[in-house]
């Protein structure tokens, strides 16, 4: 449990004036109100089990880093994380194999490209560009499998558990679909083997990967993820030091050049926050030193974000003014 000092350091990070919990949940209301009648955007269906979620599902989540929580819409939802694991998992590979380890394997430059584009690799090493995409997300997972083979899925789900404060199961229809399906993420695994940035271990590799984009959580639970990140790497609920505070710069720092993939300019524009999707629905939003965002809205844009996902967080970032940038 944190400590009395700690607690007083909680109390002064609320500090926004719209920022207390009747307010937040008026504007988080009046914002689920608004867009709850956007229907642009399609369920992602090249993972069947994706294509079966409800398209007018709609959730808004925030957890403030004293733990205060606001939820409106349909909180009892549940989804997958999918490429919202990317940055969980980067995260548990810097703590476990440090950061020269990981960055001989992976880069951390932005792409330009889709998240699943099958040649995002660096010219002369061969190397994916950043943890973000999908072949830099597979390298994490074999760097884990290969750290500690056996362990690792162990070892992932504790940690996400850990963001959470409760224990988490994969959604085991989505990892049978992902498996059977991910023809793509097989392709790019036997690239990175060819050019020997992952072991010959790919089937162990693709199930790590898959399982940890097949974890089921809830809006909450992503706001609980963004919030840790947003208190330098303390679950605001347990009080659990989850990820040494460098870390967690390491984190932000990808998940803000990064994490929106071939939107992320347009997003440090708009928005101006760390943030990472999920074609499951999800996004998640951090705000330094002061609280976590989520939404969770199936119908996707073409680049694999939440329509209504977006259109909040937009919405939100200009009315609370939570650009890192200031407010222009």
């Amino acid at each position: 449990m944190m400590g009395h000092h700690a607690r007083q350091q909680l109390s002064t990070a609320w500090s926004h004036p719209r920022m207390n919990t009747d307010d937040a949940t008026a504007d988080l209301q009046a914002l689920h109100q608004r867009y709850r009648g956007l229907r642009e955007g399609r369920v992602a269906g090249y993972i069947p089990e994706l294509a079966k979620a409800d398209p007018e599902a709609f959730a808004i989540a925030m957890v403030g880093v004293d733990g205060r929580v606001v939820q409106v819409g349909d909180s009892e939802a549940r989804f997958t994380l999918q490429s919202m694991s990317k940055p969980l998992a980067y995260g548990l590979a810097l703590q476990q194999l440090g950061r020269e380890a990981v960055h001989r394997k992976v880069g951390v430059e932005p792409t330009g490209e889709a998240f699943n584009s099958i040649v995002e690799l660096e010219e002369e090493v061969h190397r994916p560009y950043n943890p973000m995409i999908n072949s830099g997300a597979i390298t994490i997972a074999a760097l884990l499998h290969e750290a500690a083979p056996g362990q690792a899925a162990t070892r992932l789900m504790h940690m996400v558990q850990a963001y959470l404060g409760r224990p988490v199961t994969a959604d085991e229809p989505t990892l049978r679909s992902e498996l059977a399906t991910g023809h793509r993420n097989r392709a790019i695994a036997h690239l990175l083997h060819h050019y020997g940035v992952i072991g010959p271990d790919i089937q162990a590799v693709l199930q790590l990967y898959s399982l940890q984009c097949s974890l089921q959580v809830g809006t909450l639970d992503l706001a609980l993820v963004a919030a840790t990140l947003a208190h330098r790497g303390v679950q605001p609920l347990t009080g659990r030091q989850v990820l040494a505070p460098a870390l967690v710069r390491d984190m932000l720092s990808l998940m803000f050049t990064c994490g929106m993939y071939d939107t992320a300019g347009e997003w440090a524009y708009t928005v101006g926050l760390p943030a990472k999707s999920g074609v499951s629905g999800g996004i998640l939003a951090v705000v330094p030193g002061r609280m976590g965002l989520a939404v969770y809205s199936p119908r996707l844009d073409a680049h694999g974000h939440s329509v209504r996902g977006m259109a909040v967080l937009k919405a939100l970032a200009a009315q609370w003014r939570l650009s890192l940038f200031g407010t222009g």
